[in-house]
C-alpha cells in the first residue's frame, strides 16, 4: 500500500468558529476514571473508561451493557464489531461476550488517542503528534496520514465529512476537515473545561464527545449545514 501525507491547513482564521450546542450530559459512570474514547453501534452509546467499555441508552441515559475490557483510548464499531485501543495495542472484540478476536499494534505505539471506522479503514489520532493515521484492519499498516496543527483526539466519519477533536490546555473544538487536502472547514468551539477526549457521530444529528476526567459523555448537535 501506499503512504501519503496531507498536512491540514495553519491558517484556520478564515473559518468562523460556531459556539458547540450541547443538548446533553451523560455520566459520571459509577466506577469510572474517565471517559478516553467514544463509540455508537447504531442504537447505543459505548464510553472507554479505562478498565471498563461501558453501553448506555442515549435516550435515558442509563447503562445497559458493560466489557470488562481495558480501554484507555479511543473507541469504533465497525457495524459488528467493537475496536479499542488498550495501551500500544488496538483489540477487536466482540460485543456480545467482550472476548478479544484479533489485536494489531497501535501506530502511535502508546501515544494513540481517537479512533473511527470508515471506508473499510480504522482511523487513529496521535494527540500530541497532531495527526490522523488511516491504517489496515487487518494489520496495522499505516495507508496514509493526515497532519494536524492541533492536538488531534477523537476522530469520526460521518456521511462522507471527516471531523476531529481537539483539546489544548483549557481550550477544545470539533472540527471538520477536508480528507484530501486537510483543510480546516469548519469549527465548534466548546465552552471553557468541556474538552473532547473522544469522539462520535450518531449518524444523523449529534455527536458524542467524552469529557475526559469529567467522567462525561456530552450530546453535541451536529451543524444543519453539514450534510443534514
Amino acid at each position: 500500500m501506499t503512504s501519503n501525507l496531507s498536512k491540514i491547513g495553519k491558517d484556520t482564521s478564515a473559518v468562523t468558529a460556531q459556539t458547540a450546542e450541547i443538548v446533553r450530559e451523560y455520566g459520571p459512570f459509577p466506577g469510572a476514571n474517565g471517559v478516553h474514547g467514544v463509540t455508537h453501534d447504531g442504537q447505543r452509546v459505548w464510553a472507554a473508561t479505562g478498565a471498563r467499555l461501558i453501553a448506555f441508552d442515549p435516550e435515558s441515559g442509563e447503562p445497559t451493557r458493560t466489557l470488562d475490557r481495558p480501554c484507555d483510548a479511543g473507541t469504533a464499531f465497525d457495524g459488528t464489531h467493537l475496536y479499542q485501543i488498550a495501551e500500544e495495542r488496538i483489540d477487536k472484540i466482540d460485543p456480545a461476550n467482550g472476548n478479544v478476536l484479533a489485536s494489531i499494534p497501535a501506530p502511535g505505539h502508546g501515544f494513540d488517542s481517537g479512533l473511527a471506522w470508515a471506508e473499510g479503514s480504522l482511523w487513529v489520532g496521535q494527540y500530541r503528534d497532531r495527526k490522523i493515521h488511516q491504517i489496515d484492519p487487518a494489520n496495522g499498516a499505516i495507508i496514509r496520514t493526515i497532519e494536524s496543527n492541533r492536538f488531534v483526539t477523537g476522530v469520526t466519519w460521518v456521511d462522507g465529512e471527516l471531523w476531529h477533536g481537539t483539546w489544548e490546555g483549557d481550550e477544545s473544538d470539533i472540527r471538520r476537515i477536508d480528507p484530501h487536502s486537510g483543510a480546516v472547514l469548519e469549527r465548534l468551539e466548546m465552552p471553557p473545561g468541556a474538552g473532547v477526549s473522544g469522539l462520535e457521530s450518531d449518524g444523523a444529528g449529534l455527536f458524542y464527545c467524552g469529557g475526559g476526567g469529567s467522567g462525561k459523555v456530552r450530546a453535541v448537535r451536529r451543524p444543519k449545514g453539514a450534510g443534514l
